[in-house]
């Protein structure tokens, strides 16, 4: 068996973004070379190394041992580095996707501390609310929320965070606060467009105020904040995210406070990635040290506009 090096650092680069094009662009070559490369790397092997999926290639089992062996040629290639000098092994490109408002507070704080110490990284966050995905390719993280099922990865819980109803005080002023459940539903919501929306765990509005009609929907959690704020309706706020602006009141905290997790997927050979494993462990920090916000007790709001 007489495999190029060259032709296995071009798998690993196909490997981490799923993509000929975005490989191409990493390596500084064309999308013809790539291609000539994975050819003549399957050739030397025997076999396929990658096959087609959703979104992407994915690695065929020869193609994950081919990884294997490619990312031990990168790290001794990366120990050549200059004289004296230890070579950072966080470097290169993470990908992960999450939710609006935990890519915002959570994973953006957390990388941004990373790349102080490790300038050579570098982070990509795809924002999207959905269930784990069965096929990853490209991905190295994915945070969603409630527990995942998933075959061939790992899947940890990053802790929990509670959701409330909010109101702005201009709101309350000019409609009144509620003060129980049935006059709560007298109000309009705003949350998610239901039609869209794909995780189960997420549909506490419609379980326990099923009365309330939709006042403005939209899939970014960002837009209900706002919403909430203009005084478009009530929202059912992250509490770490409501709790952030003085001019909204968390409503009914005794009767409406959903505990949701926050879960981990990752791909397996990701996890032998040094700077996969440090963006893991930084997430979990910064998980651990918003505990009290994400749980809703970085600020008690007042009960009254």
């Amino acid at each position: 068996m007489n495999v190029n090096p060259d032709d296995l650092l071009v798998l690993l680069a196909v490997a981490r973004s799923a993509k000929f094009t975005t490989a191409a662009q990493t390596l500084g070559l064309n999308h013809t070379t790539v291609s000539r490369r994975i050819a003549a790397l399957e050739k030397a092997l025997g076999g396929r190394v990658l096959a087609k999926a959703a979104g992407g290639w994915e690695l065929t089992e020869l193609g994950a041992r081919a990884v294997r062996a490619a990312e031990q040629v990168e790290t001794v290639m990366g120990a050549l580095g200059p004289a004296g000098k230890a070579p950072d092994p966080i470097t290169g490109v993470v990908r992960m996707t999450a939710t609006d408002g935990f890519s915002a507070y959570i994973a953006a704080p957390a990388v941004a501390g990373l790349r102080r110490e490790h300038p050579g990284l570098t982070v990509e966050i795809i924002t999207m609310t959905r269930r784990a995905l069965q096929q990853r390719s490209g991905l190295d993280i994915e945070v969603v929320v409630g527990e995942p099922q998933v075959h061939r990865a790992e899947a940890v819980r990053l802790g929990d965070y509670r959701l409330g109803m909010y109101a702005s005080r201009a709101y309350l002023a000019e409609h009144g606060t509620p003060a129980s459940l049935a006059e709560l539903q007298a109000h309009p919501l705003v949350y998610f467009v239901d039609s869209m929306l794909q995780v189960d765990d997420l549909d506490a509005p419609r379980r326990l105020v099923p009365a309330m009609r939709d006042a403005l929907t939209s899939t970014n959690v960002f837009v209900h904040v706002e919403a909430t704020r203009a005084g478009a309706g009530v929202g059912f706020l992250p509490c770490f995210m409501g709790d952030r602006h003085e001019d909204l009141v968390r409503l009914l905290p005794d009767r409406i406070g959903e505990l949701l997790p926050y879960w981990m997927v990752l791909r397996r050979d990701s996890l032998r990635r040094p700077a996969v494993a440090a963006v893991v462990q930084a997430l979990r920090e910064q998980m651990e040290a918003q505990r009290g916000a994400m749980l809703g007790r970085g600020n008690t709001p007042s009960t009254a506009p």
